[in-house]
């Protein structure tokens, strides 16, 4: 896929890894939809990369709201590029805490619904807006990147509904790329480690000595960067399709 020849709906637009891929696919000529639901963030984005991008405020569980974000997308060149990169967090517990009581079925139903349920909202709407472009001489019309999580692999204490909900993006990537072949539309995920955003609200030095120093090689945190940079060559190459990434440095989580 020629970048420079597409736009592209980035979901969580103006958080960390999702600030990051708005700003990679823009440097190589995508126009990009910062899809998100900080608006001040958003906002500066857009304005501080001018023509190359628009904000949308986007609900990634409601079909108007996204169905909106597309159509912007699509007022400034064909949606080639899906990515959803939104988060959140609602705390962790256990499946019986420490005073015996069960976990929150609704902490529970929360996570699966805004990275299960999101997800596969954003997938399915921005993948049937692909299907009706015309397709390269390769036949492609578009790719969908999902993120998912090393915790889909490896959840540790207090991550049950984290990681069954990232889990549930890890079988999606599958059965969802082979549904949509016949459309030209490929279909990604990546499982990223651990990365330094500002979620972590604290500097880069203190998350470092807490969570870089268990990653084998490079002994270091994870760089939004680094995502986007992923999220560019799995746009570019073609051949990329129905597959989970790790980017981890080799980390593998233990039990807590």
């Amino acid at each position: 896929m020629d970048i420079s020849r597409v736009s592209a709906l980035v979901t969580g637009g103006a958080g960390g890894l999702g600030e990051a891929t708005v700003r990679r696919l823009a440097a190589e000529g995508a126009a990009v939809v910062v899809a998100d639901l900080d608006d001040d963030r958003g906002k500066a984005l857009a304005a501080d990369l001018g023509d190359r991008a628009v904000y949308v405020r986007t609900d990634v569980l409601d079909e108007e709201s996204v169905r909106g974000a597309i159509a912007a997308a699509q007022e400034m060149a064909p949606l080639g590029i899906a990515v959803n990169a939104h988060g959140g967090g609602a705390g962790a517990s256990r499946v019986v805490g420490k005073d015996g009581e069960p976990a929150s079925f609704d902490q529970f139903q929360w996570y699966v619904n805004l990275f299960l349920n999101g997800t596969f909202n954003v997938l399915r709407l921005t993948a049937a807006a692909m299907a009706k472009n015309p397709a390269d001489e390769a036949g492609n019309r578009g790719v969908v990147v999902n993120t998912a999580s090393i915790a889909a692999y490896e959840g540790q204490i207090g991550q049950t509904a984290y990681s069954a909900a990232k889990a549930g993006v890890v079988g999606l990537t599958l059965p969802a790329a082979r549904d949509l072949t016949k459309a030209g539309v490929r279909v990604m995920a990546i499982a990223p480690g651990t990365f330094f955003t500002p979620a972590f609200r604290m500097d880069r030095e203190t998350a470092e000595q807490r969570w870089g120093s268990g990653v084998p090689f490079p002994q270091r945190m994870g760089s939004p960067s680094e995502y986007a940079a992923l999220v560019a060559h799995i746009a570019s190459n073609d051949y990329l399709n129905g597959e989970v990434i790790r980017l981890d440095g080799a980390l593998r989580f233990g039990p807590k």
